[in-house]
């Protein structure tokens, strides 16, 4: 008889609680079992010590007999050090589907176009400014010079007419 140790869910709907039993491989999940070694609570934090309780005897005992455990009270006979679990590599698991690709492909396609509309919308402008601003220097180079001087030589008035309010002052 092939003897295996798994859970068997109890507990209410969307409230699950399992007992981790040892049973015949043929017997239903929730069905008849050989013995209770323990009881598993996956709605209490993953840090609390009532999340799982082992009798660890007992799970070596049925392990010695010949007993497999089924890959999740594998891995809690591994976090009691009863039984080492090899760890698993799928280099895949976090690896998108097909679809996602696709979806993110032209998402990637779409926005990459956005930018080179924004660029342009950007670029036209600049360039019909660059365009405008050598018109205009062609059309009145006497006026930029004349503008360019005109700052100076208000600075310049303005100099001595505050150093006669400064000398007023004291």
């Amino acid at each position: 008889m092939a003897v295996a140790i798994r859970l068997s869910r109890g507990g209410a709907k969307k409230r699950p609680y399992y007992r981790i039993v040892v049973a015949d491989g043929r017997a239903p999940r929730d069905g008849k079992y050989l013995e209770q070694i323990g009881t598993y609570n996956p709605m209490l934090p993953k840090d609390s010590g009532e999340r799982v309780k082992l009798n660890e005897d007992r799970a070596r005992h049925w392990l010695s007999v010949g007993a497999k455990p089924s890959d999740r009270v594998h891995r809690f006979l591994d976090a009691a050090g009863i039984l080492e679990r090899a760890p698993r590599n799928n280099p895949n698991k976090g690896e998108p589907g097909e679809a996602a690709k696709e979806r993110a492909e032209e998402k990637a396609a779409k926005l990459a176009e956005a930018e080179e509309a924004a660029k342009e919308a950007a670029e036209a402008p600049a360039e019909e400014e660059a365009v405008v601003e050598e018109a205009a220097a062609e059309e009145a180079p006497a006026e930029e010079t004349a503008a360019e001087e005109a700052p100076a030589e208000e600075a310049a008035e303005e100099t001595p007419a505050e150093e006669a309010t400064q000398e007023k002052a004291e």
